[in-house]
C-alpha cells in the first residue's frame, strides 16, 4: 500500500490544474461520516463501530466540542491512536467529540486547509507544495504520527535487490514522480548504482504480494509496516532496504497530523485537548498492540477479514510509533529542514518551500 506516492499524485495534479487556488475554498459534502452519530441509547460495540465516542452520564453530548478529523486513506494501522482515544472515551474526557472521515477527492490537504476538516493525515512531503507561492494552504504539521521513515524498497528474496545497486537490470513500479525517482537515483548513486539502468514498469500496485509472486514487477516502494509484513503473514520471503538507513535526508516525517492554521490560532486550548487525548491513544496503541488492533477491527469491521495483517502490523508500529524520540509526536526540527532543504537543491518543487515551515511541537502535551 504505498500510500504517499499515490496521495502525491493526487496532489501534484491539483497543484498543476488549480494552482491552489482553491485553498480558500470551503469543502461540501465531501467529508462525511460513514455512519449516523451515536445517540446516548447507543451500546458501546456501536459506538466503536461508528467511530464515535461512547456517551456517558457524566458528559453530556451537547457540551462537546465538535472536531473532525480527516484520514488519509481508508482506516488502518496508521490511525489506530485515534480510534483508541474514540473507544475508551479519551476524547470526550477532553471535552470533545471526534468525527473521522475519509478524504475527499482533493485529499486531506485541501479539506483542512478549507477548514472542513479541523485536523487529518498527511505526509511531510505533501505538505511542501502547498507551503509555496501565494495560495498557500494554511495547515501546519502539529503530530508526528510515526516518528521515522519506515518506507523503503522490497523485492523477492535472493534476487540482488537487498541493496539500491542490485535494482540494476530489474523491473521497478514507478509512479512516475520527481521525488520517487531523484530519491532512488539518489541511493543507488551513494551505492555506486546507474539509475538509467532500472527498468521502470508505470504501475499503481495494490498487492504487492500479488505483484512480486506473479514477477510482473521485481522491486515496489513500500511502507514496511504495512506491505512488508503483509509479505511475511503471505509467507513471502522478501528482501528490504530502507531509504532512511541508507541516507539521512530521507528520515522525513510520513505519515503526521496536520491542523488548519485558523482553528488552531483561535481554539488553542481545543488544539491541545485534541492532541492530548490523541497521545493517550497513541500511547495506548504502543503498550498494548493487540488490544489496540481489536480497537480498530471493532471500529472498522471490514478489517478483520486481514486480521493476521492487523494485528502483525500493529506489533510493528508499537515499536516506531514513538520509537527513540522523547514524547509521542514530536518532530525534529533539523530533519525536517534537511528533507525540505533536499527538495529545494534538487528543484524538485515549484518553486522553493522554506525550510523550516509547515510544522510545530507547541501543541503537544508536556513529555
Amino acid at each position: 500500500m504505498n500510500l504517499t506516492k499515490r496521495l502525491w499524485a493526487l496532489l501534484l495534479a491539483l497543484t498543476l490544474m488549480l494552482g491552489l487556488g482553491a485553498c480558500g475554498q470551503k469543502a461540501q459534502d465531501t467529508a462525511t461520516t460513514d455512519e449516523p452519530a451515536t445517540t446516548p441509547e447507543t451500546t458501546a460495540d456501536d459506538a466503536a463501530a461508528t467511530g464515535e465516542p461512547e456517551a456517558t452520564e457524566d458528559q453530556d453530548p451537547a457540551e462537546l466540542t465538535e472536531i473532525t478529523f480527516v484520514l488519509d486513506w481508508t482506516p488502518n494501522t496508521n490511525h489506530t491512536g485515534v480510534y483508541v482515544a474514540q473507544k475508551l472515551g479519551y476524547f470526550e474526557e477532553a471535552g470533545l467529540t471526534v468525527n473521522v472521515v475519509q478524504p475527499p477527492d482533493g485529499g486531506a490537504e485541501m479539506l483542512v486547509g478549507s477548514g472542513g476538516a479541523q485536523f487529518g493525515v498527511s505526509f511531510q512531503d505533501y505538505i511542501a507544495p502547498a507551503l509555496i507561492g501565494d495560495a498557500q494552504l494554511p495547515i501546519t504539521a502539529v503530530a508526528a504520527i510515526i516518528q521515522h521513515n519506515t518506507s523503503g524498497i522490497i523485492s523477492r528474496k535472493g534476487e540482488g535487490m537487498d541493496t539500491p545497486k542490485g535494482l540494476e537490470g530489474h523491473k521497478y513500479a514507478t509512479w512516475d514522480l520527481p521525488v520517487e525517482k531523484a530519491t532512488i537515483q539518489q541511493v543507488m548513486e551513494a551505492d555506486g548504482g546507474d539509475f538509467s539502468k532500472v527498468e521502470l514498469i508505470p504501475s499503481m500496485v495494490t498487492d504487492e504480494v500479488t505483484a512480486l509472486e506473479t514477477k510482473s514487477v521485481d522491486a515496489i516502494w513500500v511502507y514496511e509496516g504495512w506491505a512488508g509484513v503483509a509479505c511475511d503473514v503471505a509467507g513471502l520471503e522478501t528482501d528490504y532496504f530502507a531509504f532512511a538507513d541508507i541516507d539521512p535526508v530521507f528520515d522525513f516525517y510520513t505519515p503526521v497530523i496536520i491542523a488548519n492554521n485558523d482553528y488552531l490560532t483561535e481554539h488553542p486550548e481545543e488544539s491541545k485537548a485534541f492532541l492530548e487525548a490523541v497521545t493517550r491513544g497513541y500511547e495506548y496503541c504502543m503498550e498494548n498492540p493487540k488490544e489496540a488492533a481489536d480497537i480498530l477491527m471493532e471500529a472498522v469491521p471490514e478489517l478483520a477479514d486481514s486480521a493476521d495483517l492487523i494485528y502483525a502490523s500493529q506489533e510493528f508500529l508499537a515499536g516506531e510509533y514513538q520509537a527513540d524520540a522523547a514524547r509521542w509526536g514530536e518532530f525534529d526540527a533539523a530533519r525536517w529542514s534537511g528533507f525540505f532543504q533536499w527538495l529545494n537543491d534538487n528543484q524538485l518543487l515549484d518553486g522553493e518551500v522554506t525550510v523550516d515551515a509547515g510544522f510545530t511541537n507547541d501543541y503537544l502535551p508536556e513529555a
